[in-house]
């Protein structure tokens, strides 16, 4: 048994990492993009595109990053995925020309599955404190900023220096900083684990206890987790990627960088508000209240077009939906599934968003050029639906299972005799 709880200061370090990682291999892009176009003599959305194959790429390689970190350790892996993203940045640095970028592209997005959330999820469960979801949502507050530093500071770097340099830059922190910290958690995750035989053993939240259900009904959840997860990467990506464009097209000009800019401040603020208030709320109510925020935003919008106050009301509430639905991507599966298997299941969990997520700009800009802006949102609501319709199975399924529970159901029947969810 173990009451252990991670150290604050190596959560706060992962917070570190986690900043890092998003903003040196995620957010830099948005600002150093123009300038790779111009060099590579390639127009911006092909340059873009490379990075919309290389997120797909990254995601389809998340399930076996994530059996990895079951088999080997995340933070093992999250240490070789620090030199991994230095090398690859290097890489991208150095490419001589457009082959070789999209292939350090690749590599950098193939090195962010061992270091990025869900790496670093699977950290914090194997090292087997009594409350993962807790120091998970705490995750998150801390990686909340990275968009808020890097954007800044990126722009800052490259007004003297040339984007080849910034990357240069960028490897250097993975190796200086990231680096040492996961080869850190390393030994925090062994030695927490000496003392502990098995993750079943270890003492969990209330809140945190997965229950016993029939082995079809497990299928079906993780069908439905999957799905929903899908369905939400799908409209957040679609929408945040053509947020200031589609504010414009409603009719709004200037006010729309105004609207795009509230997203970040709500996105931190709900897990904030989650830490707070949230304690001992179940996951899958979370996950629900994130999927129903989205469609409610566009509504919102579409309904309200072009009032400005509508359209702030809209950035707040998506950007209520995006901070929780970052929070309950790693917290669902634990709460839901348990700690064994944790990291192949959030692998596939990455995979599902992360795929989604990669081909949703594409998309939207078609459904935009084919049928205009407006029908094109209606057809998000329609899609955000799905994600909310998609969590209330699970949510229905648990209470069905939690109902034969409080009963006092027979050791023999399916609410206790077979695989827990």
């Amino acid at each position: 048994m173990s009451e252990r709880r991670i150290p604050a200061l190596a959560l706060w370090a992962l917070g570190l990492t986690q900043i890092v990682g998003y903003g040196t291999l995620y957010y830099s892009f948005s600002i150093l993009a123009p300038d790779m176009a111009r060099e590579l003599e390639w127009p911006e959305q092909w340059v873009v595109g490379a990075l919309s194959v290389a997120l797909l790429i990254g995601g389809l390689f998340a399930p076996i990053a994530g059996k990895w970190a079951d088999g080997f350790g995340a933070g093992r892996i999250m240490t070789l995925g620090s030199a991994g993203a230095a090398v690859a940045l290097l890489a991208c640095a150095a490419a001589p020309g457009r082959s070789a970028f999209v292939l350090a592209l690749v590599a950098m997005e193939l090195a962010s599955s061992f270091v990025l959330y869900s790496a670093a999820f699977v950290a914090i469960v194997q090292f087997g404190g009594s409350n993962a979801q807790r120091s998970i949502t705490h995750l998150t507050l801390i990686a909340g900023f990275a968009s808020t530093l890097f954007w800044p500071l990126t722009s800052a770097m490259h007004q003297s220096f040339s984007w080849r340099e910034v990357c240069v830059a960028f490897a250097a922190m993975h190796l200086v900083l990231c680096l040492p910290i996961h080869a850190w958690i390393a030994r925090l995750t062994r030695r927490a684990a000496v003392g502990a035989p098995s993750l079943a053993t270890i003492t969990t939240a209330t809140h945190e206890r997965p229950i016993a259900v029939a082995s079809q009904d497990r299928s079906i959840v993780f069908l439905l987790m999957l799905t929903g997860f899908a369905v939400e990467g799908f409209v957040l990506s679609s929408i945040l990627i053509h947020m200031v464009p589609l504010t414009a097209a409603l009719g709004m000009g200037t006010a729309g960088l105004l609207v795009a800019s509230l997203f970040g401040p709500a996105q931190v603020a709900s897990r904030l508000i989650n830490m707070l208030f949230g304690r001992g709320l179940r996951q899958v109510w979370l996950a629900l209240i994130a999927a129903t925020l989205l469609p409610l935003a566009l509504i919102v919008l579409l309904t309200t077009n072009p009032s400005l106050p509508g359209a702030i009301v809209f950035a707040i509430l998506f950007g209520l939906g995006s901070g929780l639905t970052s929070i309950v991507g790693g917290t669902l599966p634990l709460e839901l599934f348990g700690r064994e298997g944790y990291g192949a299941r959030l692998g596939w969990v990455t995979a599902a968003r992360q795929v989604s997520s990669a081909l949703a700009p594409f998309a939207l800009a078609l459904a935009i050029a084919g049928t205009g802006v407006t029908p094109s949102l209606w057809a998000m609501v329609a899609l955000a639906v799905i994600g909310v319709t998609t969590f209330s199975g699970i949510v229905l399924i648990r209470r069905r299972y939690d109902s034969a529970a409080g009963d006092g159901a027979p050791a023999g029947s399916d609410a206790r005799a077979n695989l827990r969810l």
